[in-house]
């Protein structure tokens, strides 16, 4: 295809991938999943897509007419890095609204493709701060992302980040817990879209894990912008909402971030099964919750039927 033609199926998948995700009406979206060449940032090839019936398909080349489709496309085998599912990430990226101007962190930048989404969604005038603990991903990230002037890619831990205040935080790995700076780091207004999971048992020895059950949710930050704002617990001041967007399966998290409290996965595992997590209406913070009245409970944090 001319580019002019690969222009057109772009324009038509990121159509149909924010139609999928009930975010129709999201045209900067839209327009965001249209510019940015997907095919740019699945690696040299042989390109594989991940089905979970049917483990790796290696497809014939990498034709980037491929890349349009609402579908996984493996990344780092070894680790269960995938590209992420489109209609998947749109409806999360809705959730998450980042705008113009805004400062946004992505943890699990992997190759860069969401992270050329958000740097559209946010303009000129914002900023992507990509996270990758993996040098050799983070490495292509920063060349896939070189056409983006307010993207910075890093290699850290995502436990550790953000650094400072950020209008928006996007996980793209599932955890049990959270990390202190998603929470106290957050801008007032500020949004975090995470997954939370069970992780399962690996597939192989010392491989990477997936969720058995799990789902994605929002975390607003709904303090006044007072003194004290978005930062330490002061930040609890104002109170967190929080609401259940969907199901979400993704690989768990490495380093700082995958700290696991085998009690608080058994509580998570609990609260999955129970149902009731469309009703969370918001996360309390480094205070103790009255555990009758929460989906999730623990010391240190948990999420609430009770409204902020």
């Amino acid at each position: 295809m001319t580019e002019d033609e690969l222009g057109i199926l772009r324009c038509a998948f990121a159509r149909q991938i924010v139609a999928v995700a009930g975010a129709a009406g999201n045209a900067a979206l839209e327009s965001a999943f249209a510019r940015v060449p997907r095919e740019r940032f699945l690696g040299d090839g042989p390109w594989k897509i991940a089905d979970i019936g049917r483990g790796l398909i290696e497809l014939p080349s990498c034709d980037p007419v491929y890349a349009y489709q609402d579908v996984l496309f493996s990344l780092a085998p070894g680790r269960g890095v995938n590209n992420g599912a489109p209609s998947l990430h749109a409806r999360l990226l809705d959730a998450l609204a980042p705008g113009p101007g805004q400062r946004i962190v992505h943890l699990g930048a992997g190759t860069g493709y969401y992270s050329a989404i958000l740097a559209e969604l946010v303009g000129p005038t914002g900023h992507v701060q990509a996270v990758e603990i993996d040098p050799a991903l983070a490495d292509e990230a920063r060349r896939n992302l070189d056409a983006w002037g307010n993207v910075d890619v890093a290699v850290g831990d995502a436990g550790a980040w953000p650094q400072q205040r950020a209008d928006r935080v996007y996980v793209n790995f599932a955890v049990t817990g959270l990390p202190a700076p998603w929470i106290e780091h957050l801008s007032p207004t500020g949004r975090l879209v995470l997954p939370l999971g069970v992780p399962g048992q690996p597939m192989r020895p010392a491989g990477p894990r997936f969720s058995k059950i799990g789902g994605a949710f929002l975390i607003e930050n709904r303090d006044d912008g007072g003194e004290g704002a978005g930062g330490g617990e002061d930040a609890a001041s104002g109170g967190f909402a929080a609401r259940h967007i969907c199901r979400a399966y993704f690989v768990h998290a490495e380093g700082e971030a995958d700290r696991i409290d085998d009690g608080a996965v058994d509580r998570l595992d609990r609260a999955f099964q129970s149902g009731g997590v469309d009703f969370v209406k918001s996360l309390v913070w480094r205070r103790t919750a009255d555990a009758a009245r929460c989906w999730f409970w623990s010391p240190e944090w948990s999420l609430s039927y009770d409204p902020v």
